[in-house]
């Protein structure tokens, strides 16, 4: 019979991609949002996956409803991407975002555990967790120390998981991930906001790119690799977190400037800064070592910064194409 997989966050970049790597292995394939009917699931369209997977509603802050669910569906594997997964935005939204990460994770492992299954659960978790790594490297035994409520809520639902883990002998587990973009990153993000500037005055849209603080440093990956990392936490025989990473940082303002060298552009003769992009408080910097990924999962990023901002600008001008905005230029740097 099929593995049956649920994914919470379908609609999202890393539950679009991840419903294309599961179908393509063959799995029943369902997924929920807030409401079925409302949603458009562009990135499923995008993907062409719309009519490989089975959509229902869900609100995982309703403890019956989850419970319910579980019940008709019984899925051999829950993915947990539903949250709000922007720092920017935690800041502005603490209770929504501290809420819509630490009940959905309590409420499926509830779920879980009163409804008897035998699902294994994977949860979205971050390296933003770990706070400023300052020079050091943080990994799996690195102490959390979050500086936004996004983290906050993060951390607490990583030490959740791992309660049910060891106290109820669930099989779950949390994914630690740095960083990683796509097509399909959201524009509110600043990195698809970078992408988006650059392609758009390649294309002959004047505008000017305004940026906060470009010194602070991430691990940035790429998304489609990310979703096969998650897909191999489940797939081990005992249930462990693992840091997901490329093991490589830049600062934002190299993803700046690669963004525009793609372009053959100088990028500061378009970048302005705002000191009300401003993080009430930031990380400056974030280095993490995915070394254990590597040896026991067998997963190593193959694409590091230069390579991401590259391939992303190149899906930016296919959407360019497709809303008709601009003619595409020929002459960009590959």
């Amino acid at each position: 019979m099929k593995r049956r997989a649920l994914i919470c966050g379908i609609s999202g970049q890393d539950g679009a991609y991840l419903a294309k790597l599961l179908v393509g292995r063959g799995y029943d394939v369902w997924g929920t949002s807030r409401d079925v009917e409302m949603a458009s699931f562009a990135n499923l369209h995008r993907l062409k996956l719309r009519k490989e997977v089975n959509l229902v509603s869900l609100n995982l802050r309703d403890a019956g409803q989850t419970f319910r669910l579980l019940q008709q569906i019984r899925p051999d594997e829950i993915y947990n991407l539903a949250a709000q997964s922007s720092v920017s935005l935690s800041f502005e939204q603490p209770v929504e975002t501290i809420e819509s990460i630490m009940l959905g994770t309590v409420n499926l492992l509830e779920g879980i555990r009163l409804a008897g299954l035998k699902t294994r659960l994977y949860n979205a978790s971050s390296t933003e967790c770990f706070g400023d790594t300052g020079s050091g490297v943080a990994d799996e035994n690195s102490p959390l120390l979050p500086r936004s409520p996004h983290a906050v809520a993060n951390a607490a639902s990583y030490w959740v998981v791992t309660n049910y883990r060891n106290a109820y002998n669930l099989f779950a587990c949390s994914g630690i991930l740095s960083n990683h973009e796509s097509p399909l990153r959201p524009k509110r993000f600043v990195t698809r906001k970078i992408i988006r500037a650059a392609a758009e005055i390649a294309s002959g849209i004047p505008q000017r790119l305004r940026l906060g603080n470009l010194s602070v440093e991430r691990d940035w990956g790429w998304a489609p690799e990310y979703v096969e990392a998650m897909w191999l936490m489940l797939q081990q025989d005992q249930p462990r977190d693992f840091v997901i990473a490329t093991g490589h940082s830049f600062t934002l303002e190299d993803f700046v400037k690669t963004a525009f060298e793609a372009i053959g552009k100088n990028w500061e003769d378009f970048v302005d800064i705002d000191s009300n992009l401003l993080r009430p408080s930031d990380i400056q910097h974030s280095k993490v070592n995915p070394s254990q990924a590597n040896h026991v999962l067998g997963w190593r990023a193959q694409r590091t910064m230069p390579d991401v901002v590259r391939a992303m600008v190149e899906g930016e001008f296919d959407e360019l194409k497709n809303e008709e905005k601009a003619p595409i230029p020929t002459n960009i740097n590959s």
